[in-house]
């Protein structure tokens, strides 16, 4: 085996693109055989292997790979959706749609799946068990039977034997596992922006919380019929209150992720029906010290992104907790810690803006400022950004090795997280 240098004429090349035509970027293509070689695909989502010998026994193979961020796209809506899809009510419509929803890879969508879809959600795994994050399924090839793929095993390389002269539509279709929706962002290099149409929120009894004393805090909701399903972390302040126990109503014990707990953050995933009024769910805590609940009580989306689902046009919602002082929390000002970290190519930071008391949609300027260890900042980010949940990449080949600090301003909101370069 030869690696790639000018030695023959032949080429090998392709897209990498998603169903709906959307080029994925980072994708590692590796070529082996005759001769080996590696790219990554940019933007643009293409690649190319140039100067291959050709003839007689120039045999090669190209083999697509991505394996991060599983999360990307994956929501409580694709559950509704794989429900929708496993009831017969609103089935997938597409082979690779159902790849995407068959996410343990047995070759069929069943109720499994979303177990292990949920436990993603809920931050229990944090990887998929026995699939990748991606599967690319070369473009040319034709699903003998649509509504399933596993009819006979599709080609996730593609093979050429005695190459030629020049391969240019070696393709692939990326799929992303889980995403249903096609919601996945395919390339990180830029802030993904989501667009809130409204708002979700638990209706919950506000009170005074003394010292030494339990409570049992319920959460109901008067428009529960109006959404499809929720998710979401609620966040305790653990200096005032501590998490006793969670008693479960119309939603269930696997609705809950408690591998947080201690932290504060419980992560909350559910979709069905209830009816309007009934409790979903009761947290008993028992107080520290005098406080408002309202005050140590919230949601956001440090691990679970906090979003609703409505049923009128599949509106994506914001959630929040509406007490009965009038208090709304609706999310919080959240900077997260960069993922993966530490970091060797690229690591991923991501932040939540509320929305107002008033429900005002006008944007936010954020500053996302990068220090070294001695404090000098190194790069900086600045714009304005509306509700919801928003990411950025950074890059290593912008940034010094060694131990750096991102802060983030919004308003009054002052944070800072550490993260690490590797050497």
């Amino acid at each position: 085996m030869f690696s790639l240098c000018d030695t023959g004429s032949g080429r090998i090349a392709g897209l990498i693109a998603t169903e709906e035509q959307e080029p994925v970027a980072e994708v590692a293509v590796n070529l082996s055989g005759l001769m080996s070689g590696n790219e990554t695909t940019p933007t643009a989502g293409t690649y190319a292997f140039n100067n291959l010998t050709t003839g007689a026994q120039a045999d090669y193979t190209v083999a697509p790979e991505l394996d991060v961020f599983p999360l990307n796209g994956v929501s409580t809506f694709d559950l509704v959706l794989i429900s929708r899809h496993i009831l017969s009510v609103q089935p997938l419509d597409s082979p690779y749609k159902l790849i995407a929803a068959d996410v343990n890879n047995d070759k069929k969508i069943t109720t499994i799946d979303l177990i292990h879809l949920r436990k993603l959600i809920l931050a229990i795994d944090t990887e998929f068990a026995n699939n990748t994050s991606w599967r690319f399924v070369r473009a040319d090839y034709v699903f003998p039977v649509p509504t399933n793929p596993w009819f006979e095993v599709f080609p996730e390389v593609y093979n050429v034997n005695d190459l030629a002269g020049q391969i240019n539509d070696a393709d692939f279709v990326a799929v992303k596992i889980g995403d249903v929706n096609s919601s996945a962002a395919t390339s990180f290099a830029n802030l993904e922006q989501r667009t809130i149409g409204g708002l979700f929120a638990f209706d919950v009894e506000d009170q005074q919380l003394k010292a030494g004393n339990a409570y049992t805090v319920t959460f109901k909701a008067t428009e529960i019929a109006k959404i499809q399903g929720y998710q979401g972390t609620l966040m305790l302040d653990k200096a005032a209150v501590e998490l006793m126990n969670v008693e479960y109503g119309a939603v269930k014990e696997d609705n809950f992720g408690m591998r947080y707990a201690a932290e504060g953050l419980i992560t909350t995933s559910w979709n069905g029906e209830a009816t309007p009024g009934e409790v979903l769910f009761s947290l008993v805590l028992q107080a520290k010290k005098d406080v408002q609940l309202s005050e140590v009580l919230g949601i956001n989306s440090t691990y679970t992104v906090a979003e609703a689902y409505g049923r009128e046009n599949d509106a994506l919602l914001d959630l929040g907790i509406r007490f009965s002082s009038g208090v709304l929390a609706s999310g919080a000002v959240v900077l997260e810690q960069n993922t993966p970290n530490p970091f060797g190519e690229r690591t991923v930071i991501g932040f939540t803006l509320p929305r107002s008391l008033s429900g005002a949609e006008a944007a936010e300027e954020v500053t996302l400022t990068i220090t070294d260890a001695q404090g000098r900042v190194v790069k900086l980010f600045r714009g304005n950004y509306g509700a919801g949940r928003h990411t950025l990449t950074l890059e290593a080949k912008d940034l010094p090795r060694g131990v750096l600090y991102y802060t983030l301003r919004a308003g009054s909101f002052l944070a800072t997280r550490k993260m690490a370069l590797q050497e």
